[in-house]
């Protein structure tokens, strides 16, 4: 059950403060190290701005999508699936070009900040070789992401394309009926990819956590997530504007100067740097944020219906299976 927008924004606003916090107090450790080795995946980002719409492999994406979508029975004259395949183009063409340094340096990365948040002492660097153990947890959960995000579009898909076909066949196939039901398919889809984000996104910070891999980290995660989807996503907003503002920045700044002629220029190959280090300590914080979210689903507590007794909420895991398990903290006055 979800909780009122003011309770909502109050664990989200306490969330934030604490990831920045805990940002502020390990300062050296995430700009210097973790930043750096996020910085790689980063410039592929926003490079891919520069060479995927330049590159076969977005026209090529793109044709077969349409074709798909026409061989689906969506209407070819809908907006929507017009945008839609267009960036599902770019997205998939992008995730092609980012896909070794994703595997690579993000990964790691990411296994360097959870390795520091989880340890006993937050304020000592980790180890390399303890870095280096969650490199194949989070690895083989993001395989199973990948999996699952497949899986969400192809549901989101098979839905649109029944309501779609369900209703053309009742004669509801007017522009106007056409412009409510695109609008309906684009909220519909947008839901379903949130959700599936957050998962992921949660699956990965568990497998971490408590280094379990695969499925058994996406269950976890859909255990946890349980009646904490709006924080989730409140806390997931502002971090993906400033990350979408970077990227209007880099291209803005850099991605015009290439196309007018002026990227061999030193300042603005130097403000290219400069605008990817800043995306990737935006990653950095990203998964802090994610780390306390996932230590506030895993302690969070409850009450009984007498409002008497408290609660913790903690995901155990035995014989390769994983439970729910309520334990007593204290009972109240």
């Amino acid at each position: 059950m979800e909780d009122s927008p003011r309770i909502l924004m109050e664990k989200a606003s306490r969330i934030l403060r604490k990831s920045i916090y805990t940002f502020l107090q390990n300062y050296q450790y995430l700009t210097a190290t973790a930043a750096v080795l996020a910085f790689p995946y980063s410039a592929s980002i926003l490079l891919s701005q520069v060479f995927v719409p330049s590159s076969p492999v977005l026209p090529t994406v793109h044709n077969r999508l349409r074709i798909l979508f026409q061989a689906a029975g969506f209407p070819p004259s809908s907006d929507f699936f017009t945008i839609l395949s267009l960036k599902i183009s770019q997205t998939i063409s992008s995730c092609i070009f980012t896909l070794p340094f994703t595997l690579s340096f993000l990964l790691i990365a990411k296994s360097s900040i959870i390795q520091l948040l989880n340890q006993h002492k937050p304020n000592l660097p980790p180890s390399f070789s303890s870095v280096c153990s969650l490199y194949k947890p989070l690895l083989a959960t993001h395989i199973c992401n990948f999996l699952l995000l497949v899986s969400a579009n192809a549901t989101a898909f098979s839905l649109l394309f029944f309501a779609f076909n369900f209703l053309e066949g009742f004669g509801f196939s007017s522009p106007n009926w056409l412009l409510f039901l695109s609008a309906a398919g684009a909220v519909l889809y947008s839901i379903i990819l949130a959700n599936a984000l957050i998962v992921c996104n949660l699956a990965l910070i568990s497998s971490g956590m408590e280094r379990s891999s695969g499925y058994m980290a996406i269950l976890k995660a859909c255990v946890l997530i349980r009646g904490r989807t709006s924080t989730a996503l409140t806390l997931a907003v502002p971090v993906s504007l400033v990350l979408g503002a970077i990227e209007a920045l880099f291209h803005y700044r850099v991605v015009r100067a290439y196309h007018t002629g002026n990227m061999t220029s030193f300042p603005t190959a130097l403000e290219g740097i400069l605008i990817a280090y800043l995306y990737s300590t935006f990653i950095v914080l990203d998964t802090v944020v994610s780390c306390m979210f996932f230590k506030s689903c895993k302690t969070g507590s409850l009450r009984d219906l007498d409002s008497r007794y408290s609660y913790r909420v903690e995901i155990a895991e035995e014989d390769g299976n994983a439970y729910v398990e309520l334990k007593n903290i204290e009972e109240l006055p």
